[in-house]
């Protein structure tokens, strides 16, 4: 993950720009994609006949356990000078099962075609990461980054939004179908403007050893071994969060799908903006003002985010169950650039995409293929033994991880001091949280 990317012809700057909105639009479409069987769920549910235990694993199991496979050695490639095209292919078959899910005719096929976009996916990042290491000069490379990272929030917003309304006017498997259609336009965008695969060339000084080894040695320091742990008690949050809140809204507050589309997706998608440039900002100055403390805001947001999602699935209106779920959203946004900022200070030179990739594993492998899972389980174990709405008491799960990944912060946050391996005012979440202002 040390290798530098660099590319043989300089953009031009009309061509620099479209290569740019080409990119963008694979992290918005890769973002819907994920979404869409989400805000769909309801529908996929009585259509299929699914239990909600059946759901979670859909949406769980069948999506985390190959995004978070496969993504190390899909990284590794494009950082070796094949990034283009791995996005190419990973675009190609995300866009391709999206659409055959469509045609899905029971928990089986749907699971597959999950487990399709998932290999799809796990790529779309670090490949477009790489080439924009490898195309964009470094002093325009945090707008490019920026722009890049702005699809997730807007993907959210879209997906939920659009989806709600495909849901109610016409269908989830239409919805799915023009999905991957549009997918496949976009195959046709990286194709034409993603230009040159870069070159690898090796950075003096890489580490090229073991990665299993390098894994152990960072997991071997205290503050890094329980942010690690932090980020799967966040995983075990935010996947049954995204999964089943628009079925909980729908089935026990009796709002549609257009409806928990349109007012849960924006507010997602601007909590998701105001998180990550929020964090990067306050990362930045924590790190300036008491380094023994840099992860206690994070930890503090976690806190209160427990408290109010409990209140939120316990309110008697829709609409007060989404504003209680917003501390929720806020939070899962606004930790991602102290724990990768916190991370790569903790890993030092040559680790800081080993830490990385360590923690998106951790929040993304474990967590999203179990909690889902757990969630369906207690749903309709407890639906069926009292007859009431299980799905609330299924959920409590989310609160209760977010209480636990707030503690683990916390511990992390007083034993990072003696780890920091370079000096604080090197800013290093300025690609991270801050990069999204730099559009503005």
């Amino acid at each position: 993950m040390n290798d530098q990317l660099t590319s043989t012809t300089p953009l031009s700057r009309w061509r620099r720009t479209a290569f740019i909105v080409t990119l963008f639009l694979v992290s918005a479409f890769s973002q819907i994609d994920r979404i869409l069987p989400f805000i769909l769920a309801e529908s996929i549910k009585k259509e299929l006949h699914l239990s909600d235990t059946q759901l979670g694993l859909i949406n769980g199991i069948a999506f985390a356990a190959i995004y978070s496979l496969a993504s190390l050695p899909l990284a590794r490639l494009a950082d070796r000078g094949a990034s283009r095209q791995v996005l190419l292919w990973c675009v190609l078959i995300w866009s391709i099962m999206t659409g055959l899910g469509g045609l899905s005719a029971g928990f089986l096929t749907m699971a597959l075609s999950r487990f399709g976009v998932a290999l799809g996916e796990a790529g779309g990042t670090p490949a477009s990461h790489a080439l924009i290491a490898g195309n964009i000069p470094e002093h325009r490379r945090g707008r490019a980054l920026g722009i890049f990272s702005m699809g997730i929030p807007l993907g959210t917003m879209i997906g939920f939004g659009v989806g709600g309304w495909a849901s109610d006017h016409i269908g989830w498997r239409f919805a799915l179908f023009v999905a991957g259609g549009v997918g496949l336009l976009l195959v046709i965008l990286v194709l034409t403007f993603t230009g040159k695969t870069a070159i690898t060339s090796k950075q003096p000084g890489s580490a090229t050893g073991n990665i299993w080894s390098a894994g152990r040695e960072l997991l071997s320091k205290p503050a890094f071994l329980w942010m690690f742990i932090g980020a799967n008690f966040l995983g075990f949050a935010a996947a049954p969060f995204y999964a089943f809140t628009a079925p909980f809204l729908i089935r026990t507050h009796g709002m549609t799908a257009s409806e928990v589309g349109l007012s849960f997706g924006l507010l997602q998608g601007l909590m998701g903006i105001i998180g990550t440039v929020g964090g990067g900002r306050l990362f930045d100055s924590a790190l300036n003002r008491e380094a023994s403390r840099l992860l206690h805001p994070p930890a503090i947001v976690f806190s209160i985010a427990a408290i109010a999602t409990i209140a939120g699935l316990l309110a008697p209106e829709g609409w007060m169950s989404i504003a209680l779920f917003v501390p929720a959203m806020l939070a899962f946004a606004f930790l991602l650039p102290f724990a990768f900022g916190a991370g790569h200070l903790i890993a030092g030179a040559r680790k800081q995409a080993l830490s990385s990739s360590l923690l998106m594993i951790a929040s993304g492998l474990l967590g999203p293929a179990l909690s889902p899972l757990l969630v369906g389980m207690i749903s309709d174990a407890v639906g069926a033994a009292y007859e009431v709405n299980g799905l609330r008491w299924g959920m409590m799960i989310v609160p209760v991880a977010s209480l636990l990944s707030s503690i683990a912060l916390f511990i992390a946050s007083r034993k990072i001091r003696g780890h920091l391996a370079v000096p604080p005012r090197q800013n290093v979440a300025a690609d991270m949280g801050n990069q999204l202002s730099l559009i503005k």
